[in-house]
């Protein structure tokens, strides 16, 4: 199924989806924004402009997707209850081909090295991830995301700008990289599914900045600040560096900035989560190609449940006027013809598209399987 909207960047099938010790970043200034006055000008502008309209705005900063590195053929495969198969792990079209020119990087901000486990994502975009794995090889990280930082100032200058695809011709011609010059903030999505085997959706305010009246799911943006803070780093937004951060810390807040956006939009006590799944990347080309990790969560709450908690309102209840059910069987059928798809804002396909790819409850079904008893 394709939509002009969205599309996988790349998804994680060959493993029902990833665990938080699955998942390693390589940090590094190479991973930023490519900059250039004219372009900086433009951003100054654009932002002036919205803050002039909008007082209220905050720059924040974030992490900016770059690339990223699967795990290779020779030293990772799928873990599925045994009799099954399934297709492995891809990189979906010709995304991120600028992987190629930072296998040179030696400024790598990475204390947790994954040996030969992981190779470059551009040397997987065509063919399959698998093979044999050892006990040893079970605990590599079969993912690495290769991260820089950005920030909401450049995102509206970039991605959101109506320059954004005179940006993208110009990142090709002189960087190799049509988002070379685009802030490319990574999100966070979260597929939330109650114990009575539902699925989440909150109908987006018509107050919030994209996607209006849409339905969603529950999301937002990890934060740099809040990983320079664990460390004991008390810094100003427009301080951070990666060099005050480090790699696992910044895959903790990758994984537990999904749940702290459930919590807050649906009011459902971090307690009654379960481990995030990372399913994938999905690319909004609404908003020029702008990356979301999109994660499978389950619920201890039955969907009765988590409707009462939403009614009471959470932290962040301004930013939704609805919530809506969906049975896990609906969600892996649904598709362009169904009439709840033009619904659904452009995080929210993407989220569809890779749990109907990843079927992340595979992973529950393993783990079930495997358990004494």
């Amino acid at each position: 199924m394709t939509d002009s909207e969205v599309s996988v960047l790349l998804h994680c099938a060959a493993w029902s989806g990833l665990l938080e010790s699955q998942v390693q970043a390589e940090l590094s200034d190479r991973f930023n924004r490519q900059t250039d006055p004219t372009v900086e000008h433009q951003i100054e502008e654009v932002w002036t402009e919205r803050v002039s309209k909008e007082p209220w705005l905050f720059n924040g900063s974030k992490f900016r997707l770059h690339s990223f590195r699967l795990a290779s053929s020779s030293s990772a495969s799928p873990k599925h209850p045994a009799g099954t198969h399934r297709p492995h792990a891809a990189v979906l079209g010709r995304e991120l081909d600028h992987c190629r020119r930072s296998e040179e990087d030696d400024d790598l901000c990475i204390n947790d090295s994954p040996g030969d486990a992981i190779q470059s994502g551009s040397a997987e975009r065509n063919g399959p991830v698998s093979s044999q794995e050892s006990d040893d090889q079970k605990a590599a990280p079969l993912l690495a995301l290769r991260l820089g930082l950005t920030c909401y100032k450049d995102y509206l200058g970039t991605n959101w700008s109506r320059r954004a695809a005179e940006l993208r011709r110009r990142g090709e011609v002189e960087f190799g990289d049509p988002r070379a010059l685009l802030a490319q903030p990574l999100g966070v999505g979260g597929v939330l599914c109650t114990d009575d085997g539902q699925v989440v959706l909150i109908r987006r305010s018509q107050r919030v900045a994209e996607a209006g009246g849409l339905l969603d799911i529950p999301g937002g943006h990890p934060e740099p600040k809040a990983v320079c803070e664990r460390l004991g780093r008390r810094v100003r937004e427009e301080q951070i560096g990666v060099h005050m951060m480090q790699p696992r810390p910044v895959v903790s807040e990758l994984f537990s900035s999904v749940c702290a956006e459930i919590r807050d939009e649906v009011n459902v006590p971090l307690s009654c989560l379960g481990a995030p799944v990372l399913m994938g990347v999905a690319l909004n080309h609404t908003s020029a190609g702008r990356p979301s990790a999109e994660f499978y969560v389950s619920c201890s709450l039955t969907s009765d449940e988590v409707r009462r908690l939403y009614r009471k309102g959470g932290a962040e209840a301004s930013e939704s006027t609805d919530i809506i059910f969906l049975c896990k069987t609906e969600l892996l059928q649904l598709d362009r013809r169904s009439p709840l798809w033009s619904e659904l804002c452009p995080s929210a396909k993407g989220a569809v598209l890779l749990y109907q790819t990843v079927k992340p409850e595979d992973r529950e079904t393993a783990a079930s399987v495997n358990t004494p008893r």
